[in-house]
């Protein structure tokens, strides 16, 4: 529980900072006056539509699409149920995007599951949900981020692997203080980093589609060399002189066990994961109304066309065999179709894909910890920022707790004391190496806890349309109640799936939930 220990004392560093940073008055230049309510009701909204999308892209592509390719085709039976398999996930996020946009238009204060969890259930499932993603889930998907950032720069630039830290610290500590800055600096850092990658992604979707046609037997053979001749569409391509299609013929064979399907749209809902964190910046988005529902159904149908493209893009270049054994598709693609030189510009794009989701996760998660600090005493001081909009008491405890993952769980050091703590109440270590090393880890132990909240929204859609059967919804579920049916049983099968794979570190994943429904109770008993 070291890690958790950690966060702890320093929410009591952030506050004693926060009182000292009141007095003195100022915090980078958007703080020059005295800290206010990030959550009054007469600011001007400052996100349009394309903001709003921008965020939905920017969070969801971030690193998943080029590593989670592999898994996905490796529990298929063909590259045409491969590619189904991400259909189908684009198609359950957008069922789910129509739950959000009526949660999302009826109740359109910031917050998004926080506010829905707290109109459904009452404060308690609120402050749960709040304290939940401060010190565990939130923070550690920043943080996976952080690092997959340092992991790529340290590639791209040969540093020793003990600059990872620092590089993934430096990217969170830059982020947040242009989140700090105001609104207005953290949308135009969204949009930028959004319209990089996805001009990146559209050029290794175009390198992967010419590798049918302009890749040769020589440079396939250095970047693949695990690849049989005969499975790669590229290499056939060149071997016979004919141009090869894009995509295998469909043979009409017997779908895999439901089982390995079932793993595989794990990987695939695991990397759509975000879509619905455009709703925690409901207050701050122009005719809510209109903007949100298109925000979320857009972004989400503009994520699954990106997926669909780059997962063809990795068939033409790489074949299902090939596709199943590379470690690295996007880089392989590109190496095929322009050499392995040009490719190491793939680095670059993941590293900018990571910055996108980076601050596309503070700039939202901040709006998420402010309105928990409205709401809730002993947490009052997250809910301050400075006259620009930017809710920087959030924004600092949010990045403190993420370097607090970083150097806790993203080095020997850090995991060799954790272990030590747990030694210490009796416990065994915990398994690093059987989850592919700390982030991931944590995500395994953070995933049942965040399906389980992600299921009891689904389930608060249909309480509060049971409470509330008057109340206005500005958008409705179309063919309720089988969308919310839906959602909620896609929900139930990665909370199944995750509690699966994480066996005991649920336990560990859990911890944060009883502390909270603890604090809670005792904050109830006394005044803070």
């Amino acid at each position: 529980m070291a890690t958790f220990y950690t966060e702890l004392a320093l929410f009591g560093v952030g506050r004693l900072a926060f009182a000292v940073l009141q007095k003195r008055g100022s915090l980078v230049g958007a703080m020059e006056s005295s800290p206010q309510d990030v959550n009054r009701t007469d600011r001007e909204p400052r996100l349009g539509l394309w903001d709003a999308v921008s965020l939905v892209i920017g969070i969801v592509v971030g690193t998943s699409i080029f590593r989670t390719s592999p898994l996905v085709f490796q529990n298929v039976g063909s590259a045409w149920q491969g590619l189904a398999a991400w259909a189908l996930g684009g198609g359950l996020s957008l069922v789910g995007a129509l739950c959000y946009a009526e949660l999302a238009t009826t109740y359109s204060r910031s917050g998004g599951d926080y506010e829905y969890l707290t109109q459904a259930y009452g404060r308690w499932a609120g402050f749960v949900f709040g304290w939940a993603q401060l010190v565990a889930v939130w923070t550690a998907s920043v943080g996976t981020m952080a690092y997959t950032f340092g992991d790529y720069g340290v590639r791209l630039w040969e540093l020793q692997e003990t600059a990872t830290v620092w590089l993934a610290a430096a990217a969170v500590i830059g982020v947040a203080l242009v989140n700090a800055a105001g609104v207005v600096a953290g949308k135009w850092t969204q949009n930028l980093l959004t319209l990089a990658k996805v001009l990146g992604l559209v050029g290794v979707v175009a390198a992967g589609l010419s590798a049918v046609e302009f890749g040769d037997t020589e440079r396939i053979s250095e970047i693949a060399p695990l690849i049989a001749p005969q499975e790669n569409t590229a290499l056939r391509s060149v071997a016979t002189g004919d141009r090869a299609q894009l995509l295998p013929p469909f043979e009409g064979g017997e779908l895999p066990p439901i089982a390995s399907f079932g793993l595989a749209m794990v990987f695939v809902l695991y990397a759509y994961g975000g879509w619905n964190d455009a709703a925690f910046v409901a207050a701050e988005v122009r005719n809510r109304r209109r903007n949100l529902p298109l925000a979320l159904l857009g972004g989400v149908a503009g994520v699954t066309v990106i997926y669909l493209a780059m997962n063809a893009a990795y068939l033409a270049a790489l074949g299902f065999a090939g596709l199943k054994q590379s470690m690295t598709p996007a880089f392989d693609a590109v190496a095929i179709a322009v050499g392995p030189r040009e490719a190491q510009l793939v680095s670059v794009l993941v590293m900018i894909s990571a910055l996108g989701a980076i601050n596309g996760m503070i700039f939202t998660g901040s709006r998420v910890f402010a309105v928990f600090g409205a709401d809730h005493r002993l947490f009052g001081w997250l809910n301050r920022g400075g006259p620009q909009g930017a809710p920087w008491a959030a924004i600092a405890a949010q990045s403190a707790v993420t370097l607090a993952m970083v150097f806790g769980v993203g080095t020997e050091g850090g995991r060799g004391a954790i272990d030590a703590a747990f030694r210490t109440f009796g416990m065994s270590a915990i398994p690093w190496d059987e989850y592919y090393g700390g982030f991931e880890t944590l995500l395994a132990a953070t995933a049942p806890v965040f399906w389980a909240l992600f299921l009891a929204v689904g389930i608060g859609l249909m309480v509060l349309r049971r409470r509330n059967p008057k109340r206005e919804r500005p958008f409705s579920v179309p063919l309720y109640p089988l969308p919310p049916l839906v959602f909620c049983a896609t929900c139930l099968f990665m909370l199944y799936s995750s509690l699966d794979y994480a066996r005991e570190l649920a336990v560990l994943g859990a911890a944060p939930v009883v502390a909270g429904l603890v604090i809670y109770a005792l904050s109830r008993k006394r005044p803070m």
